[in-house]
């Protein structure tokens, strides 16, 4: 009888995991990586961070060194995208004309950048920022800039803001909600990030939407719909991505804000399977159907994607949890705000770079913002997962030990 094989596609963070995995648990059949990129799979958290800043290499945020694929004889085509999955005859097409057979297909072909309708986008110095290609051509140019504008005002803006800040750039932030952070924080946490990149500064307009970018032979400045000229030399944009579904939806697979799969990393095809950003799956601890974009979530659904090829099922219920670096502050996120009906804040968010947002509803903790507190984002994890009502005023008074609300 001829080995199994196993495709994945897709070349990030739930392929580098996988692969490995899929020997660990006594996968003797053929494993085969095709990713669009030319890197093999590599961190994403420090493109916008350390890579960017120039404190880490190429070779320093590869998930895994080149020999360990070849240990675990793992086959990697790069560059290379697949276009079509023929699901009756288990065949994949590729750009290229080639078709290879799968037994099994792991989609691992996460989001890609949402990108901005202005006139100007298309001008050199103004970037996206999702892949290393993306950061490799910006720091070309931010080796020359002396005026950057960030458009977006999320985690990645913010990152990248504080970044190119401490490479001394002049750095604009433009936002079109009202406060950075709006859809995944509290107003006191925006106001905090605020009061900090100001600091810095960093410059952060809010309640303002890009009209135009403007240039000759390069971005020159950014327009605003009030009115109001940025003058940048370099123009990055972050306002979020899109998953990948299109290669799924073709192939007729439920697609619902994601690759719908289930607590088993399957999708409605047994032998097809999905894990990372690009799905969406039904998380028990919330008790709704989620898509996530974390390492935190790759990973652990790459590792029960993997299981289940083997015949190991472990269902996937992890507790989401993430985390963003700008300046000095170290920032870890415990589950998920939305449905918040109370936020308590502990330690002095107004005066110190160091508390944590509580997020809480019927009295029990939904998620926890730690900024530098790192035993309270511990803590705040345990207390999301006891689903027990807390004493607010002993969670606020930042002088009682946090581990004794565990009791």
């Amino acid at each position: 009888m001829a080995k199994q094989r196993c495709i994945i596609v897709g070349g990030s963070h739930v392929a580098a995991q996988v692969a490995p995995t899929l020997r660990q648990h006594g996968w003797e059949g053929s494993i085969t990586i095709i990713g669009n990129e030319y890197y093999l799979p590599y961190h994403r958290p420090p493109l916008s961070k350390e890579f960017l800043s120039g404190t880490k290499s190429i070779d320093n945020i590869l998930i895994r060194p080149p020999a360990s694929y070849e240990k675990s004889r793992v086959r990697i085509a790069l560059g290379t995208t697949v276009d079509r999955i023929d699901r009756k005859n288990q065949r994949l097409g590729l750009d290229d004309g080639e078709q290879i057979f799968y037994d099994k297909l792991v989609l691992a072909v996460g989001a890609r950048v949402r990108k901005i309708d202005v006139s100007g986008i298309d001008l050199p110095g103004v970037f996206y920022l999702r892949s290393l290609g993306d950061v490799l051509q910006i720091k070309q140019f931010s080796a020359k800039a002396r005026n950057a504008v960030i458009v977006g005002g999320g985690y990645i803006g913010l990152e990248t803001a504080s970044c190119l800040r401490k490479l001394g750039m002049n750095v604009t932030v433009l936002e079109a909600m009202p406060r950075v952070l709006q859809r995944v924080t509290a107003p006191e946490v925006s106001a905090f990030y605020t009061r900090v990149h100001d600091e810095e500064g960093v410059h952060i307009v809010t309640d303002t939407e890009v009209e135009a970018i403007q240039g000759n032979a390069a971005v020159e400045s950014v327009v605003c719909s009030n009115g109001d000229n940025h003058p940048a030399d370099l123009v990055i944009v972050g306002v979020g991505v899109i998953p990948n579904t299109e290669l799924a939806t073709d192939a007729s697979l439920e697609v619902n804000n994601g690759i719908v799969v289930d607590e088993y990393a399957r999708t409605g095809d047994q032998n097809i399977l999905a894990a990372g950003d690009c799905t969406a799956h039904f998380n028990s601890i919330y008790g709704r159907q989620i898509r996530l974009e974390s390492v935190q979530n790759a990973n652990e659904q790459a590792t029960t994607a993997a299981l289940t090829v083997c015949g190991k099922e472990k269902p996937y219920s992890s507790l989401p949890w993430f985390w963003s670096d700008q300046f000095d502050l170290k920032l870890q996120i415990a589950g998920l705000s939305q449905g918040y009906t109370d936020v308590v804040i502990r330690g002095d968010i107004d005066g110190s770079r160091s508390f944590a947002a509580f997020y809480l509803s019927e009295g029990k903790v939904l998620a926890v913002d730690a900024v530098n507190r790192p035993r309270e984002f511990v803590t705040g994890k345990r207390l999301i997962l006891a689903k027990k009502c807390v004493d607010v005023t002993r969670l606020r008074d930042d002088s009682i030990s946090i581990k004794e609300l565990l009791d």
